[in-house]
């Protein structure tokens, strides 16, 4: 082959190769960008500041939103770790249904930008928050991890299943969450990151985890429960729901939620 038609066939390989690789970095630059705006939706403040409401001071000075629903005379606090598109206003019902329901007292708190907390939310600070809010569990509430179980309710189960893995705990409950955030958009790992990786560190958890989903999940594949199922090494316990998709998923359950 003549050395000319050579050099232009190599000049237009390397060519592609050079916009391929800039479209790849402008679409890490994009998803790591734009990826917050998608995982953290939170909705207009749904209550306001009273009595019921607690602040707690983070070490970089951002007051997080927080309520305590005590249970005389119980044994363990659940805490809830609530969706991506909830706050302490939409879940208050729900709330008070596990306090009563179940016979426990009852934690939660707002992310960043969630509510009536402060700051800006994104992963590394709902992360760190998590630890903050289990400080004041332990310091001020007087409530030591293991008398904790820790509900992460989707989105939720990243800072749910952060504190578990590297804390004691009495119990952690998975419901309808993840394996990792982008693997809700995607099945192929098409980055080099990813966000709430709860699939890796939830082989840490030594204590017993329930994994809660509804067959019919839209929003996060029933497959993601069973992954998690399967990496969780301790004692474990599966609750999966026929039908049951994921809004719609406890009026489906019924009273098998609660048993």
């Amino acid at each position: 082959m003549p050395r000319r038609p050579v050099m232009a066939l190599l000049s237009y390989f390397l060519t592609a190769a050079g916009v391929l690789a800039l479209g790849y970095v402008a679409l890490l630059l994009f998803a790591w960008m734009a990826s917050d705006g998608m995982i953290f939706l939170p909705p207009p403040p749904q209550y306001a500041a009273g009595p019921g409401i607690i602040k707690i001071r983070t070490p970089d000075g951002v007051m997080l939103a927080a309520r305590h629903l005590p249970k005389p005379g119980a044994r363990f606090t659940l805490v809830y770790f609530h969706g991506n598109a909830e706050d302490l206003g939409t879940s208050g019902e729900f709330l008070e249904m596990l306090r009563d329901r179940l016979g426990v007292s009852v934690f939660s708190w707002d992310y960043r930008g969630y509510g009536l907390s402060g700051g800006r939310c994104g992963e590394p600070a709902t992360l760190r928050d998590a630890h903050t809010v289990l400080a004041f569990l332990r310091d001020t509430l007087q409530t030591p991890p293991e008398r904790l179980i820790l509900l992460g309710y989707s989105l939720g189960g990243g800072p749910a299943v952060e504190l578990a893995a590297s804390r004691q705990c009495a119990g952690l409950v998975l419901d309808r969450a993840f394996t990792s955030a982008f693997r809700v958009m995607t099945r192929v790992r098409l980055l080099p990151f990813d966000k709430f990786i709860v699939l890796e560190k939830l082989p840490r958890v030594t204590c017993p985890v329930l994994v809660v989903h509804g067959t019919a999940d839209e929003m996060i594949p029933f497959r993601h429960a069973e992954l998690l199922f399967a990496a969780a090494n301790g004692p474990k316990k599966k609750l999966w729901v026929e039908g049951a998709g994921h809004n719609d998923f406890l009026f489906v359950a019924g009273e098998t939620y609660w048993r």
